[in-house]
């Protein structure tokens, strides 16, 4: 007896080391998920959409999943060290990003040392909004037939502002000056409030810019609308023609999801995605999209991940195309 109890004693303290170490690789191993915070990175300042939406989004998380969901901005490169953080951080379910379309868009101008494509994975799109073809009141254009015939009449002379090189405004406008022969001059800002400031006051003519931070200027009059970039007409501007009636084909729209490292454990992806889907069915997350300009979307992994990649072989036409280089 004092042999066996002596074996069983050794065994004891090494049982609980093992489960020590199997605890410190799987820290949710044999609990259910999440079994502790969860870190939602935006690769962009507070403010943003991407910001808004992750911060909506992070709160019906953690009430569905009575756990925290922290919003974490990592901003710069143009989003590139938050895609990066993400792309690196350990596939546990623990570290998740909020991101909109400028995530393809990013992915094909900046040319980043990790491939964003393949290591970042589609979870679930929340909702998505149109961009505008606007305008500054002194130019005198209604439509968009109108704005094309007065640029083709001034070659090189019009200037358009984004809100940055290889931003989405960037390669909105890229795509449009090339599907309808346009040549003007592009003026890149640091963001879209710098480049609607001078938009605002005319040193800019004009933009394709998203409908949040220009929708208040149309009501004003500091701002004309000539189309929306959506397939369909808008509801929030329901008088304002599509770009595509003037230029058919074109079409972009302004996303925002989840993503995740790639390897995060597909019954996580499923669970988040389940999340997502039934949150856009809530009243009060309706009202809340409805507040920025977006419609609800949902759907699967797979086919936020076919959008995404579309995106990102479109973007890299135009990038070569137009001969656009990283910053």
């Amino acid at each position: 007896m004092k042999r066996v109890f002596k074996v069983q004693s050794m065994l004891i303290p090494l049982a609980l080391g093992t489960a020590a170490v199997l605890g410190a690789v799987f820290p949710a191993w044999g609990q259910q998920y999440p079994a502790k915070p969860v870190r939602v990175i935006v690769p962009f300042a507070p403010g943003g959409g991407s910001d808004i939406t992750a911060r909506q989004v992070s709160q019906k998380f953690t009430e569905a999943f009575k756990q925290q969901f922290v919003v974490e901005n990592r901003g710069g490169a143009a989003g590139l060290i938050g895609m990066e953080q993400t792309a690196k951080a350990a596939p546990d379910g623990y570290t998740i990003m909020i991101m909109s379309g400028s995530f393809s868009a990013t992915s094909a101008t900046q040319q980043p040392a990790f491939d964003p494509i393949n290591s970042i994975i589609p979870v679930a799109e929340v909702g998505f909004t149109p961009f505008v073809l606007s305008v500054h009141p002194s130019l005198p254009v209604k439509t968009t037939k109108e704005l094309i015939a007065l640029v083709r009449s001034k070659p090189g002379e019009l200037v358009y502002a984004s809100s940055g090189v290889g931003g989405l405004t960037h390669m909105a406008t890229e795509l449009l000056a090339s599907m309808a022969k346009l040549k003007m001059i592009h003026v890149p800002y640091k963001s879209t409030g710098a480049a609607m400031a001078d938009l605002l006051s005319g040193r800019a003519q004009l933009i394709v810019g998203s409908l949040l931070p220009t929708f208040p200027y149309f009501k004003t009059g500091k701002l004309r609308p000539l189309g929306v970039t959506t397939a369909k007409r808008w509801y929030s501007l329901p008088d304002v023609p599509t770009v595509a009636e003037a230029v058919p084909g074109y079409e972009v729209e302004l996303w925002f999801g989840v993503m995740a490292p790639r390897g995060t454990p597909q019954s996580i992806i499923d669970q988040l995605n389940g999340a997502v889907n039934k949150m856009i069915q809530d009243a009060d997350m309706k009202k809340n999209l409805e507040a920025q300009g977006m419609a609800p979307s949902g759907g699967s992994p797979a086919k936020f991940g076919e959008r995404i990649r579309k995106d990102y072989d479109r973007w890299v036409k135009v990038v070569k195309e137009a001969g656009i280089k990283p910053e």
